[in-house]
């Protein structure tokens, strides 16, 4: 069984975290109890400073599309996703070697967008994390809007348990919908939602860029500093490094993260989600997505339409590399926004966007 020091080890040699984090993480497993072999020593007051819920990792996002069957060719076709579990007429795309995945919705909506994203946790208990949800703020009423839980048992005729398959959601402070679900989630059956396909049905292509985990959510909210100090009190995100006035709180262990950007006539909707390829190149992605039907802006400040890419160049200014880090982003046939970054991009400067670890704040601002 791997320990925490040798994760953090491969994670280090495979280019997934900094020096710069790898070293400092290798402290803060010294502070908190960790010995040179890896094996907990934590003290009891070290487990009372822990989050009233662990979030390991991003699990998935469910996307409200226009058009199900078209949406289901166009990610496949892309991406070359298989599929790994179906929920009635929702698909569950996989992501990478799972259990993350995409979800495209079964009806057609008539407001397309990134639906909710979903935190995975350990020992995933649902009655449990309602309470901890409501002694938080976060009322059990049945709804997941502002500040509000609720827990749909989703069964068998949704391929889910027999019984049901508790699946929890709640309303951020802007109504952004987050869903909680155990670490072995992959929206299939069972009583954590564990059990999907044996073998994923292979997309009928092997698709054109080859996507390997999730990076990030990008949320924008109407009050930052009140968002920051919500997620941090329920999940424990540490501020790491900032894109401008812009906090990077990471999830887990590795590079994915929740950046919060302040955005009041925009707030409570998540602008968009970001994904990891290996051998991130900007002119390669944009010529493969040429290819695919997708006009190329270049270097521009955003997409007018469905069907677009571009790159913008983060600065010194916002915590990138002083040429420019560049970040990529396209829009797919419902102009939902994705981003394609490294597997090392953590949010941080470098030209991958791979160096994390600081705290500093470029616009001295207080969050």
């Amino acid at each position: 069984m791997k320990t925490e020091v040798d994760k953090l080890m491969i994670a280090f040699k495979h280019r997934q975290i900094s020096r710069r984090r790898f070293l400092s993480s290798l402290a803060t497993l010294a502070v908190a109890g960790y010995g040179i072999n890896g094996n907990s020593q934590k003290t009891a007051s070290a487990a009372e400073n822990s989050p009233p819920i662990p979030v390991k990792s991003i699990n998935h996002m469910t996307l409200s599309v226009s058009d199900p069957a078209a949406s289901l060719a166009w990610y496949q076709g892309l991406f070359g996703m298989p599929i790994a579990a179906r929920q009635a007429n929702t698909i569950v795309l996989q992501v990478g070697d799972g259990p993350a995945f995409i979800a495209i919705g079964g009806g057609s909506s008539d407001n397309p967008g990134i639906n909710h994203y979903c935190l995975a946790v350990d020992n995933f208990d649902d009655e449990r994390i309602v309470q901890i949800l409501a002694e938080n703020g976060v009322a059990a009423t049945g709804q997941s809007s502002e500040l509000q839980s609720r827990v749909r048992m989703r069964g068998a005729e949704f391929g889910g348990a027999p019984a049901g398959t508790p699946e929890l959601y709640f309303g951020d402070p802007d109504g952004i919908v987050v869903q909680l679900q155990d670490s072995t989630y992959c929206g299939g059956a069972g009583l954590l939602g564990e059990d999907c396909l044996a073998t994923p049905e292979p997309a009928p292509t092997e698709g054109l860029i080859k996507v390997r985990e999730y990076n990030h959510f990008t949320l924008f909210v109407e009050d930052q500093q009140r968002s920051v100090q919500f997620y941090q009190r329920l999940f424990g995100l540490t501020i790491d490094t900032y894109q401008g006035a812009m906090p990077v709180l990471r999830v887990g262990s590795g590079n994915e993260f929740l950046a919060l950007a302040q955005v009041p006539p925009l707030s409570g909707r998540i602008h968009h989600a970001s994904l990891n390829v290996e051998d991130f190149a900007v002119d390669r992605i944009f010529s493969l997505l040429e290819g695919y039907g997708l006009t190329v802006l270049g270097e521009a400040g955003g997409a007018s339409g469905p069907l677009q890419t571009y790159v913008t160049m983060r600065g010194p200014e916002r915590g990138g590399a002083p040429g420019g880090t560049p970040e990529l982003y396209f829009t797919d046939p419902d102009g939902i926004l994705l981003q394609l970054q490294d597997s090392s991009y953590c949010g941080g400067g470098g030209y991958y966007g791979e160096e994390c670890g600081t705290v500093e704040n470029p616009t001295g601002r207080n969050i």
